[in-house]
């Protein structure tokens, strides 16, 4: 295991048991998050870095039962959360990293990634390995249920011009790495940029 995915399982496995009842409100914005993404019945999903599984509940109610939900983690603690919580009712969990998915290329309608980008050992090649797995023109949702502002302060941080999320960085590491972005918001209650999976 590299050094990147050791300082990544250390810092959540310390952190899953009360990761929920940290932030209990965030439901609402999961969801409407995952609304977005525009999912149909039927289609194929993964919840790219998982965690307690808060996403899988909203994108089995969009794809539904005819759909596959997978929900994907390095930290076997959360995935245990995830279990506790019942969420793998929701979707099927694998404990793999993101940089290296068991997924066939083009297997998937989209990627809903929370909190993910600030987690990649390396966003450009991570980001081409989410772009792999999905079909062109299919979606990835870059989510967090607050916006960077607030995430900053929340970490006692001030927004520097290098933030990966800042838009202006966010778009060429995207393009760079497969996808095109299509949307962006970044409010003091959430953050979501959409991009498409280039390529015909």
């Amino acid at each position: 295991m590299s050094d990147d995915q050791t300082r990544v399982q250390e810092f959540f496995t310390a952190r899953a048991a009360d990761w929920d009842s940290r932030f209990p409100d965030d439901g609402p914005a999961y969801a409407a998050a995952v609304a977005e993404l525009g999912l149909r019945p039927g289609g194929r999903v993964l919840d790219a870095g998982c965690g307690t599984g808060r996403a899988l509940p909203p994108l089995r109610a969009a794809v539904g039962p005819s759909g596959v939900v997978l929900g994907a983690d390095l930290t076997p603690a959360m995935l245990r959360e995830a279990v506790r919580a019942r969420r793998d009712r929701e979707g099927a969990l694998l404990l793999a990293d993101v940089a290296a998915l068991p997924l066939r290329s083009g297997s998937l309608d989209a990627v809903f990634g929370a909190g993910l980008v600030s987690h990649l050992p390396d966003p450009p090649e991570n980001l081409r390995e989410l772009a792999r797995v999905v079909r062109p023109g299919g979606l990835l949702a870059l989510f967090h249920p607050i916006g960077r502002a607030a995430l900053a302060a929340r970490h006692g941080r001030v927004l520097t011009p290098d933030d990966l999320r800042a838009e202006p960085n966010l778009r060429p590491l995207l393009a760079g790495s497969g996808w095109h972005l299509r949307s962006y918001v970044d409010e003091e209650h959430r953050f979501l940029a959409l991009a498409v999976r280039s390529g015909t």
